[in-house]
């Protein structure tokens, strides 16, 4: 079992993962054989990536982009810039701030405890991920390729989608050999990967799967650990195929569609988190009369509702259309 030293800040091996039957690019600073991925090579190899990777599609416009937001209280510390409705920054998470965003396995216990207490954050072991998805793909095992990987997948409150693509242990923080990888996104790969001879069509089939395979989360880390996962799971599937990286338009195109397809959400409300609070005003003006209207009530809104992509139609819906 081997050791690898991150790209965290000053190179601390404690953000680092053990990692196991791994290989590195050679070519290039981006390592993707760690559980523990660097935004700093991201940012200095694909910096059109990482922009791509935090876009909140829903509160997006052709006018003006915007990211996913913090949504919790675990990078405060930091600064104004790092509270909960702030958005997610590539200059917040890069440079001296590079090493802050780590998978679960890799945070302090009193972090994953405080973080299972704020909002019932915690981690499925990979045995029991692959005996949920072994339960609903035995219903699928007489699918053709075509329609196996076009079969629409929802991982809910996904935190770092284990059922998605399991490229870690969520306890340890190993890396899972290809072979053990039991996510529905790995599924739908190792088939394509099995099936499929020629370049081009195994990249539209790959791109096909991505498309029909959706995750949401409420922490925006999360959220972007998640993305990277699903970003790294197509460069793993690709040079275990082809035995070469993936083209840069290759990389941007799956990194766009994973923007989409693994978006932030409450999934109680099917609203972008804290979307329906309104600031506290310094001043509240004295009532001669009681409207029964409590303070916390007072202070709502109407939240945002979350748009995704359709892909059929090439358009965004509202995620809970014919739900209300």
């Amino acid at each position: 079992m081997t050791h690898l030293e991150g790209a965290g800040l000053f190179g601390q091996s404690l953000y680092s993962p053990k990692a196991k039957d791994m290989y590195q690019n050679k070519e290039s600073k981006l390592q993707f054989s760690s559980a523990d991925i660097s935004e700093n090579d991201i940012r200095e190899q694909m910096p059109a990536i990482l922009d791509t990777l935090l876009i909140d599609r829903t509160t997006s416009t052709s006018k003006r982009t915007r990211n996913i937001i913090w949504a919790n209280e675990n990078y405060v510390k930091y600064g104004r810039y790092y509270g909960v409705s702030h958005q997610i920054k590539p200059k917040l998470i890069t440079g001296q701030m590079g090493h802050i965003i780590i998978p679960r396995a890799l945070k302090s216990q009193y972090v994953q405890k405080e973080r299972t207490k704020s909002k019932a954050e915690v981690f499925t072991p990979t045995w029991i991920v692959k005996k949920q998805n072994d339960v609903i793909d035995a219903n699928y095992s007489e699918d053709n390729l075509q329609t196996y990987i076009n079969r629409k997948w929802l991982e809910i409150t996904c935190g770092e989608a284990p059922y998605m693509a399991t490229r870690y242990d969520m306890e340890t923080g190993d890396i899972v050999p290809l072979s053990d990888r039991v996510g529905f996104v790995d599924r739908k790969l190792s088939r394509i990967n099995a099936e499929v001879d020629g370049k081009s069509e195994w990249q539209q089939l790959v791109e096909k799967a991505y498309k029909a395979s959706y995750g949401f989360e409420w922490n925006g880390d999360s959220l972007l650990l998640a993305r990277e996962n699903l970003l790294y799971t197509y460069y793993d599937y690709h040079v275990a195929k082809w035995q070469d990286k993936p083209t840069p338009e290759h990389f941007a195109t799956i990194a766009n569609i994973i923007s989409y397809n693994l978006f932030q959400m409450d999934g109680l409300k099917y609203i972008i988190p804290l979307s329906d609070i309104r600031k506290r005003p310094v001043k509240s003006q004295l009532k001669l009369f009681d409207d029964n209207v409590s303070d916390d009530e007072s202070l709502r809104k109407a939240g945002k509702r979350v748009r995704i992509m359709n892909w059929d139609k090439n358009k965004m819906e509202l995620f809970d259309k014919g739900l209300r």
